[in-house]
């Protein structure tokens, strides 16, 4: 079902990535990240009460609240960075290196989270990579 789950995030990824593009046409980059975040807050929060998960707030760790506004904090910065490089790129330049975000996490996971590498993983870094510098350099 994981692989479902992360498709539907693939499909959805590049519907931002479209619908952005177009959409901050003639719109600061900031103002537009801001419309957007309040747009998923919603959305978010809304979530949350249909499925009454909200029940859980008060039983969220110290560490785990520290790491969930940490990523909250790294979110807003890459979807600040990633709009102004919309707004001034080309959307089939900005989104692959964006999605050099695959393998900085591996390397991340292998650092800090002790996760494992194996040769697969290291081919499909390399690929990616490579991919990345084609798609950028036409």
């Amino acid at each position: 079902m994981w692989f479902v789950f992360a498709l539907l995030s693939a499909v959805f990824a590049a519907l931002t990535s479209i619908l952005a593009k177009v959409g901050i046409d003639g719109v600061n980059s900031n103002l537009a990240t801001a419309v957007r975040t309040v747009v998923v807050l919603v959305m978010a929060w809304g979530m949350v009460f249909l499925t009454d998960a909200q029940t859980g707030l008060a039983a969220i760790s110290r560490k785990s609240w520290l790491f969930l506004i940490l990523s909250g904090l790294a979110t807003g910065a890459s979807w600040l960075c990633y709009y102004k490089a919309l707004q001034i790129g080309k959307a089939s330049q900005v989104v692959p290196v964006d999605k050099l975000s695959v393998v900085i996490t591996l390397i991340l996971a292998f650092i800090f989270l002790h996760e494992s590498v194996n040769a697969k993983s290291l081919i499909g870094c390399a690929l990616i990579g490579a991919g990345t510098l084609l798609m950028v350099i036409a």
